[in-house]
C-alpha cells in the first residue's frame, strides 16, 4: 500500500509540474531530439540503452517489462537474456533493487523515478542534458553538466562519449556562458555516434513516459484510411444524387 501510495504520489506531481520548474536548469538553448516513435528500431535500442545504464539506479516504476516487450516488438529471449537484470518475470514492474536508505548516502538524494521525466522535462531537456556532462574536480562525483550545474549524478555514459571539459566565457551582462569542450580522452564512439544513441534513448523514455501514443498512433493510421474512403464514397453517391438533378 506504502509502495502504491508513493507511485500515485509522483504521478500526480509530475503530471502537474510545470516544466520550466521541472527543467532544474532552465529550457534555454536546448537541442532538438527529433523525437519518432514510430522507429520501433531507435525504441529497441533506446530501450536497451535504459535498462543497462539507467536501470541501475533510477526506476520505471509504472512500466512492465512485458508492456514494453509487446509494444517495441521485442522477443521473449531477448527480453529476459539482455534486459531483465532486476525481475524474474516478464509481468513485474520496471524496478531497482537499491533501497531509499542505501541510495541517499551514496548519491546525496534519492535517483528519481524515470516513468514520467520526459512529459515533465521534454524531450529535447533530456537530449541536451545527457550530451552536457563534463569533468569537473570541485564536485563529489567529478561530473558536472552544462544544463543542470552541479548534478549529483555522475556521466553514466562517459565510456561512450569520453572524457570533456567544458570552457566558459563571461559575457558582457556578466553571465557565464558555455563556450565549448576540449576533449580529454576519446570515448568508444564519435560525436554523431553518441548523438545517436542519446537520441535512441530519449525516443524510448517519451515512448515511457505515454505507452498509448502508439496505440493511437497505430488507430490514426486506420482512422485516416477509413476517412478517405469515406470522402470518396461520399463524393461518389454527391454525383450520382446531383446527376438526377441536372
Amino acid at each position: 500500500m506504502k509502495s502504491m501510495m508513493k507511485r500515485l504520489l509522483l504521478l500526480l506531481c509530475m503530471l502537474w509540474a510545470p516544466a520550466g520548474l521541472a527543467a532544474g536548469g532552465g529550457n534555454e538553448h536546448l537541442d532538438s531530439a527529433y523525437i519518432d516513435l514510430a522507429d520501433k528500431g531507435s525504441l529497441r535500442r533506446g530501450a536497451h540503452t535504459f535498462v543497462n545504464y539507467c536501470l541501475s539506479c533510477h526506476e520505471a516504476s509504472f512500466m512492465r517489462y512485458e508492456r514494453m516487450a509487446r509494444d517495441l516488438e521485442i522477443d521473449s529471449n531477448t527480453l529476459k537474456q539482455s534486459m531483465m537484470f532486476a525481475a524474474d518475470k516478464p509481468g513485474e514492474l520496471m524496478t531497482v533493487n537499491m533501497s531509499d536508505q542505501d541510495a541517499k548516502p551514496w548519491f546525496g538524494v534519492v535517483p528519481p523515478d524515470l516513468s514520467l521525466t520526459a512529459r515533465s522535462r521534454g524531450p529535447d531537456w533530456i537530449y541536451t542534458y545527457l550530451r552536457g556532462f563534463y569533468r569537473d574536480g570541485s564536485t563529489p562525483t567529478g561530473w558536472n553538466n552544462t544544463l543542470y550545474p552541479n548534478v549529483a549524478m555522475p556521466h553514466v555514459l562517459y565510456e561512450w562519449q569520453g572524457m570533456r571539459k567544458a570552457s566558459y566565457e563571461t559575457s558582457a551582462d556578466g553571465a557565464k556562458v558555455l563556450a565549448g569542450f576540449e576533449q580529454l580522452r576519446p570515448g568508444t564512439m564519435n560525436a554523431q555516434e553518441y548523438d545517436s544513441a542519446i537520441r535512441n534513448l530519449t525516443n524510448f523514455m517519451v515512448y515511457l513516459a505515454e505507452p498509448a501514443k502508439l496505440v493511437r498512433y497505430r488507430i490514426g493510421f486506420w482512422v485516416m484510411v477509413f476517412m478517405l474512403v469515406f470522402v470518396g464514397l461520399s463524393y461518389l453517391l454527391k454525383k450520382e444524387y446531383w446527376r438526377d438533378v441536372h
